[in-house]
């Protein structure tokens, strides 16, 4: 007697579900080998939950995942021992689509099973976007059940009827259609495979593995396994070696330095997430990789974008995240807006300042070596995350021009006796270009004053940043005025001259300077020993112009011309020979200034050559 064969249509609320499935439900058509494989993992995962449960006492057998490629007929194979499917389970959560029989399953068996990967029933489906034709030959576990075999063609009509399997679990065949042919190559698919699948917790087989043999690669009967069912971040802390996770990261980054330190994360209330994140070493320190951190969903592969689990600084970071509890929508590919997320980002925040925190209390030593590696990451966190500020004002570390580290709380303890102004502000000095600023550097350490070193690009925001965290202090860059006027202790008694005297000072030193610049002259007392001019940026004007060059949102100063304040020291005998001449075409005039240009590194091409000249010139007379 002929099998029955029932034949039906989809139980869609749509005509036609497929267009949809390939244009909208799922955002690349390569994950539909992660979807059928993530099934055939549950289905397995469900196996051994009922055998542990007690409720199957029968024989398990070897447990599996196989992908099996017919190149030349473009099938494709997706084959497991897992629970399988009976008539009236195929019809419900395959022919009534988005109906998942995950979340009825872990109802039941929650104290034996923590990772079914398959929570909205569409993933099957998937497979339609590469295959013109798809069928099901499932066998249930239960006992007395039928072997199943459901067809369809792409529409929303099926077949179903009694299938010839013998052997308990789930076989998915996929007849690629002629616009998939890329997956019914064997390259590609080992690439998908390995993409998706190598950390997934049931054995996940392509192929045999091959042996070198007589000049050839010849196949094994040894089974070609491409996953690990249990990678690190799955084992508890206690059970590591710092090896295991540096073989760990090489596995995931082969062409990468060693990191520096990582951290384990394991928490299981009030949701699940484990993981491991490192801090890897940062050679230019704009030159950032972004997106290393993997995402996976019960050792599944999900995405490497996850700017929305964790803050923006450390997406820095490289590693693995993996919990079930990260809400993503059909296709597992986009996150989606939750309080869990919100809740996960918070964690990972704590975890990773937890960790910094204390390196730096036990290993003080180790985290000085590391800190112009982990200076940008440290700093793009405070300005970014007011959490995470919070606590690294407790660990974050400034360094100065002699190559000493010291607390923010220590080093404003070392310098307040010396760098407190008349107004109770103490004053950070610092210098972003030492070799190019040694004589300010000099001058301030001669007075008796300590100068940082600010050399990362976001230091200009950090110093605000600080500022304004701080109360009664103030960052001054060590050439931003003369050594003087850095730290005024009281009043300082302006330099008296008539309006007329001011003007014609204006135009005779504007008349040699370079052109394109805006230029403040103005008249000091410096000392007989002092500089004759010394060219200054004003502080507050260049720190907004290198943020607003960093994207600060104030743009409208990166827009504006370069300004400086030209500082003349009318106590210098050079100043008093060129004032009483008021000759602006004179050899000496120009001298003077050429030399403020070269202290500043502003003196370049057929200027620095001109001063070159009459150096030698002058010192010939």
């Amino acid at each position: 007697m002929a099998a029955k064969t029932l034949k039906g249509q989809i139980g869609v609320t749509t005509e036609n579900i497929f267009p949809v499935i390939k244009q909208f439900l799922y955002s690349d058509h390569e994950i539909f080998l992660r979807e059928l494989v993530a099934n055939a993992v549950d289905a397995t995962q469900k196996m051994k939950a009922l055998a542990s449960s007690g409720d199957f006492k029968g024989e398990l057998g070897e447990l599996k995942v196989s992908i099996e490629l017919d190149e030349k007929k473009q099938v494709l194979k997706v084959i497991d021992r897992g629970i399988g499917m009976t008539e009236e389970e195929v019809d419900k959560y395959i022919n009534q689509i988005a109906f998942s029989s995950a979340g009825e399953f872990l109802e039941k068996y929650k104290d034996q099973l923590g990772s079914i990967i398959g929570h909205f029933g569409l993933g099957f489906y998937s497979a339609f976007m590469v295959a013109r034709k798809v069928t099901i030959d499932t066998l249930s576990w239960k006992e007395g059940a039928k072997a199943v075999k459901w067809t369809c063609d792409g529409s929303p009509e099926y077949s179903m009827g009694e299938s010839d399997k013998e052997e308990r679990g789930t076989v998915i065949t996929l007849h690629l259609d002629d616009d998939a042919k890329e997956f019914g190559e064997k390259g590609r698919i080992s690439q998908l495979l390995g993409k998706y699948c190598k950390f997934m917790p049931v054995p996940v087989v392509f192929g045999k593995k091959t042996e070198w043999k007589d000049g050839k690669s010849v196949e094994t009967d040894e089974d070609n396994v491409i996953n690990s069912i249990a990678p690190i971040w799955a084992k508890a802390p206690s059970e590591l070696k710092d090896e295991d996770y540096l073989k760990f990261y090489r596995e995931l980054y082969p062409m990468e330095e060693e990191p520096m330190f990582w951290i384990h994360l394991n928490v299981d209330y009030p949701f699940n997430l484990t993981g491991v994140l490192y801090f890897p070493k940062i050679k230019e320190r704009m030159a950032i990789d972004k997106n290393k951190i993997q995402l996976y969903c019960n050792q599944m592969f999900v995405t490497d974008h996850v700017d929305n689990i964790v803050p923006d600084f450390l997406t820095l970071l490289h590693g693995v995240i993996d919990s079930p509890d990260i809400p993503l929508n059909v296709s597992r590919s986009y996150l989606q807006s939750d309080s869990n997320v919100k809740k996960i980002s918070t964690y990972i925040t704590k975890k990773v300042a937890d960790r910094l925190e204390e390196i730096f209390k036990e290993q003080r030593d180790q985290f000085e070596q590391k800190w112009d590696n982990i200076k940008l990451f440290i700093e793009y966190g405070m300005l970014s995350d007011e959490k995470f500020c919070e606590r690294a004002m407790n660990f974050a570390l400034l360094k100065n021009t002699d190559d000493k580290f010291f607390s923010l709380e220590d080093y404003r303890k070392a310098i307040e006796p010396e760098q407190t102004d008349k107004d109770k502000n103490v004053v950070y000095l610092y210098a972003t270009k030492p070799q190019e600023q040694y004589s300010f550097i000099e001058a301030a350490k001669n007075m008796g004053y300590d100068v940082l070193l600010m050399d990362c690009e976001l230091d200009s925001h950090f110093v605000n940043l600080i500022e304004g965290k701080v109360e009664h202090t103030r960052f001054a860059r060590v050439d931003s005025d003369s050594v003087s006027n850095l730290i005024l202790k009281e009043e300082k008694v302006k330099f008296e001259m008539s309006e007329d005297d001011k003007k014609s000072l204006d135009e005779l030193f504007k008349a040699v300077l370079p052109e394109g610049n805006e230029y403040m002259v103005d008249a000091q007392n410096l000392g007989e020993g002092a500089a004759p001019v010394l060219i200054t940026q004003s502080e507050w004007m260049r720190r907004y112009r290198e943020m607003s060059n960093l994207g600060g949102g104030m743009n409208f100063y990166g827009t504006m011309p370069e300004s400086y304040n030209v500082i003349v020291n009318m106590e210098n005998p050079l100043i008093a020979r060129i004032w009483e001449s008021k000759d602006k075409d004179s050899e000496l005039l120009k001298q003077v200034i050429d030399l403020a240009l070269l202290s500043n590194g502003m003196l370049k091409g057929k200027a620095l050559a001109d001063f070159i000249a009459r150096s030698q010139a002058l010192l010939n007379v």
